[in-house]
């Protein structure tokens, strides 16, 4: 009987070290200024997926778009920030309520960081028992932190129907999230949460707002592309769905 006790103790010990450390390792590259692109690792259904977002450095310390896909590369993330730049991350913004743009909510509030999404994602995160953000706001908002100024936009319903957008304009910087597909994108990926038929008056809505951006990060995939084929591939994609 304690065998099978030790046995079955061993399992739930090692389910839970699996659950703390994940097999990804960040990666997370210069883009321009004091601007980086970080990447984290999701897998589903036996598939590998690549989730890019992205921080920046301030006076005051880092701020960072929304979180790894797991807590694990969330520590992770927290801790090269630490000794790459030798910041504190000191806030976050979520920019819907997938879990590859929110695992890392709890991790962060807990370690004092101020974590903020829309009032929509809030509500949607509670409804699907997902992390939330601390802190909400509802409407576009412009946050002027340690000298740099970071502009929410929502544009409408498209990947989901909270997806939200993110522009720096000193840097010029368009961060997209989910709403953007990389230049190599095949497909316009998970809409379960979306809205196919809206997406297109939506991103007419982003690049009415942001005509002339330097850098456009998409959510997925390679987020190296030159602007003209992120938002040429993004439209295609998002047309062909809408249709």
């Amino acid at each position: 009987m304690r065998i099978i006790s030790a046995f079955i103790c061993a399992l739930l010990i090692s389910g839970t070290v699996a659950a703390q450390h994940s097999p990804f390792r960040i990666k997370t590259a210069h883009l321009t200024g004091n601007m980086y692109v970080y990447t984290s690792y999701g897998e589903f259904k036996n598939t590998v997926y690549a989730a890019n977002a992205v921080y920046i450095l301030t006076d005051k310390g880092a701020i960072i778009m929304d979180t790894p896909w797991s807590e694990d590369q969330t520590r992770q993330l927290l801790d090269t920030i630490a000794q790459k730049h030798h910041r504190k991350v000191i806030a976050c913004i979520v920019t819907h309520f997938h879990e590859d743009r929110t695992a890392g909510l709890d991790l962060m509030r807990k370690q004092g960081i101020k974590t903020y999404s829309t009032a929509f994602t809030k509500e949607l995160c509670k409804e699907h028992n997902d992390p939330q953000a601390q802190y909400t706001f509802n409407k576009d908002t412009t946050f002027n932190i340690g000298g740099v100024k970071i502009q929410t936009f929502y544009p409408g319903e498209g990947h989901s129907k909270d997806n939200i957008v993110i522009w720096f304009p000193q840097t010029k910087v368009l961060y997209g999230g989910c709403f953007i597909k990389s230049a190599e994108a095949t497909s316009i990926g998970n809409v379960a949460d979306g809205n196919v038929k809206a997406w297109p008056v939506s991103l007419a809505k982003v690049e009415k707002k942001f005509p002339h951006p330097k850098y456009v990060i998409p959510g997925h995939d390679e987020w190296q592309g030159t602007v003209k084929a992120i938002m040429g591939r993004t439209t295609e994609l998002v047309n062909q769905a809408a249709h």
